[in-house]
């Protein structure tokens, strides 16, 4: 299928969206801003909340952000229908004491973060980003920018590289940062600096390593899109230019929806957590409190008590976004031999029989429903058999809150490594079904 100009535009925004958010914290404050900029209102959990028809807020809570549209005709069982993606992405953490070296080299002291590709790190420009916690209890994000690399070892000093690599998660993953003596160096202040901090106010920090690459469109017929962070940023975008046209239709895709925007019989939801990779056991993460927190003030708001709650939970649905895998034309054996997606041919439906995927049948047919609606052809993912099956935010979101749950997606390459490969029609398919979704 031909790659539309639409399509193209929304590659380029995403291409902005993912330099704007090297890290998860950086992620969730960019969807607030985009949010704000137009017209939502960012609540702080430690106020009061507003309860206003046809309002539009978000709140963040560290590396997540959770954003809300009130309909006007908002009643205590009104439903919700959720987005819920992630903020993080594998990689590297920063380690106390992070400033190391030998040899003449300043090296940073780094942690592994999830599961990345160790190999896809290599010879790359990569940045520093995350927060620093001050002294005087403010909490600023930082971006250095290009500054470091992994350097792989040369041919020449390794012969059988070529023959299978294998990287030691300590000794190998230490990136270089600059020359000198380590102990004349500080590669917090260099963080520091680039937040316009003074290093020495600095009492805490989260910071983790990203590539400094750009987004970008290429190949026949621009029918690709490469990335740092594509798991799970394009979700997390298409959440939000979905739910962007849902407060406000006449700045949508001009699919024809059931609804009418801030109008409509459903409360539209993006929830984007953090920590996904490490299994969302956090505060800011989808095993933690934060949606269930943020749904019983909206529905307080709304008059509703426990029992019109349940009632609203069991009419509501949850859209879990992540990315999976477009079938590798390589290693084509280690997909299933039948259900084959592609990239560039649509969003998929995952399943998998042992729940690590939360769809079944109901969530299959409303899913083919919401596609429809908004005119976009869909595929499903199943994992080869004796191939391990991952999982995301569904199940654990489905357990917490009961709400029914299908686990969706865009079909991509490379998953987790630092640079990722996805169809340019795939990420603008998927914020138009979102949008349908959130407007059903």
């Amino acid at each position: 299928m031909p790659v539309t100009p639409a399509a193209l535009a929304h590659a380029a925004d995403l291409a902005d969206f993912v330099a704007a958010s090297p890290s998860s914290y950086h992620a969730a404050e960019e969807v607030a801003r985009r949010l704000e900029d137009a017209g939502f209102t960012r609540l702080n959990e430690e106020a009061a909340w507003p309860a206003q028809p046809g309002g539009r807020y978000v709140v963040v809570r560290d590396g997540a952000a959770i954003a809300w549209v009130v309909p006007t005709d908002a009643a205590a069982t009104t439903p919700v229908h959720i987005l819920g993606a992630h903020t993080d992405s594998p990689g590297f953490k920063l380690k106390p004491k992070p400033t190391t070296g030998s040899r003449g080299w300043l090296q940073a002291g780094v942690e592994v973060y999830g599961g990345p590709l160790l190999n896809s790190w290599l010879d790359r420009e990569l940045r520093l980003a995350g927060r620093l916690a001050l002294a005087d209890g403010r909490v600023v994000l930082a971006d250095t920018g290009a500054l470091l690399r992994l350097p792989q070892l040369a041919i020449h000093l390794d012969r059988g590289a070529n023959d299978g690599l294998t990287l030691d998660k300590q000794a190998n993953t230490q990136p270089v940062w600059g020359l000198g003596d380590p102990a004349d160096a500080d590669l917090l202040a260099e963080l520091a600096a680039s937040a316009g901090v003074d290093p020495r106010d600095v009492r805490g920090f989260d910071a983790v390593v990203a590539d400094s690459a750009r987004g970008a469109v290429f190949g026949k017929d621009d029918a690709f899109f490469a990335s740092g962070r594509l798991d799970d940023l394009a979700s997390v975008h298409a959440g939000v230019v979905a739910l962007l046209a849902a407060a406000d239709p006449s700045t949508g895709s001009g699919t024809p929806s059931t609804g009418s925007g801030p109008q409509s019989g459903v409360i539209p939801v993006l929830a984007a957590f953090d920590h996904e990779e490490l299994g969302s056991a956090s505060r800011s993460g989808a095993a933690g409190p934060f949606l269930e927190d943020v749904l019983e003030r909206v529905y307080e708001q709304l008059g509703a008590d426990a029992a019109d709650r349940r009632r609203a939970y069991a009419a509501s649905w949850h859209l879990s976004s992540d990315v999976g895998h477009s079938v590798h034309p390589n290693y084509s054996q280690r997909h299933d031999p039948v259900v084959q997606p592609l990239l560039g041919s649509g969003p998929i439906l995952k399943i998998n029989a042992n729940q690590r995927y939360a769809t079944d049948a109901v969530g299959a047919a409303a899913w083919a429903a919401w596609c429809e609606t908004s005119g976009v052809a869909s595929q499903e993912f199943v994992s080869n058999n004796a191939v391990p099956c991952g999982s995301t935010i569904g199940p654990i979101t489905a357990t917490r809150l009961g709400i029914r749950t299908v686990d969706i997606g865009i079909p991509i390459l490379s998953m987790h490594s630092a640079r990722e490969l996805a169809g340019v029609s795939d990420l603008h398919d998927l914020s138009r079904v979102a949008e349908a979704f959130f407007t059903a």
